[in-house]
């Protein structure tokens, strides 16, 4: 698939993966939406709608920031239309936006579960659904959900239950997209092997030192360029890992996505 010209939609990209993904596709020169709520700069979470924006047009693509929150239908549907409207189109659905609290059932306030559940499961079903009939249209139509392979095991759950259903819920949309739109868009999940170096890592899942243990975001940027570059009949219902991805293209070299090259990396939740 060439990617000139093509519109990408990506849910919470204005930093970590969703941004890495959108700014990997716009050196290709795509044209990418930037669907995520933050408009101003936060504290503790580096980078807004508009500085993402930035960054796609000096890597050679197209970026249309638009304010958006998965949880609002109305809100989702017409960033859906303006995008559709403003590219001509959607060729490709990313649903990177996702929320983590890891914690037991007893610690888990329901607040927090709601919003897990609301953001993960439900938004990636909402951008879906309204994505659909524009990525139905799209020469080589695909979605591709940032979540992990379906085990079922229980040390997957024990420990954090909530946040272990929300995720698993945005790759059953996968299990089942991909059959009801076999052939007419290319659903797909991709994961990484390893702990990525984006803030939710920095701030909730260990600080500096699991940094230090991760990869950086472009692997999974390059795994997904790899994926939605393959014909949507083909390429329907799998759940890759990017490591799997890469070596599947030949690049089994893989230091130069280590934060700290030679320390021993940490596995990610799922795999």
């Amino acid at each position: 698939m060439d990617f000139k010209n093509k519109t990408v939609f990506i849910s919470g990209a204005s930093r970590g993966i969703g941004k890495e993904i959108a700014v990997r596709l716009a050196r290709e020169g795509a044209n990418i939406v930037i669907a995520a709520k933050t408009e101003a700069p936060h504290p503790r979470l580096p980078g807004t709608i508009y500085t993402a924006a930035d960054e796609v047009e000096e890597a050679g693509g197209k970026a249309l920031p638009i304010k958006v929150d998965i949880r609002d239908e109305e809100n989702v549907e017409k960033a859906v239309e303006k995008a559709a409207d403003h590219f001509g189109g959607i060729d490709i659905l990313i649903n990177n936006a996702s929320a983590i609290f890891l914690a037991g059932t007893l610690e888990t306030p329901m607040k927090r579960y709601d919003l897990m559940h609301s953001i993960n499961g439900r938004g990636t079903y909402l951008c879906s659904q309204k994505c659909l009939p524009y990525l139905k249209k799209a020469e080589n139509g695909h979605i591709l959900n940032i979540s992990p392979p379906l085990n079922f095991e229980e040390r997957w759950f024990k420990n954090h239950v909530a946040y272990s259903m929300a995720k698993y819920n945005m790759s059953l949309c996968v299990l089942g997209m991909a059959g009801e739109f076999r052939g007419k868009v290319g659903v797909n999940a991709l994961w990484p092997r390893t702990a990525i170096a984006t803030a939710a890592v920095q701030n909730l899942l260990g600080g500096d030192a699991m940094v230090k243990a991760s990869r950086w975001p472009t692997i999974m940027a390059d795994a997904a360029y790899y994926v939605l570059r393959r014909n949507k009949a083909d390429c329907n219902g799998n759940f890759f890992v990017d490591d799997e991805v890469l070596a599947s293209e030949g690049i089994t070299d893989l230091e130069k996505y280590a934060v700290t090259p030679g320390v021993d990396l940490a596995p990610d939740f799922f795999v």
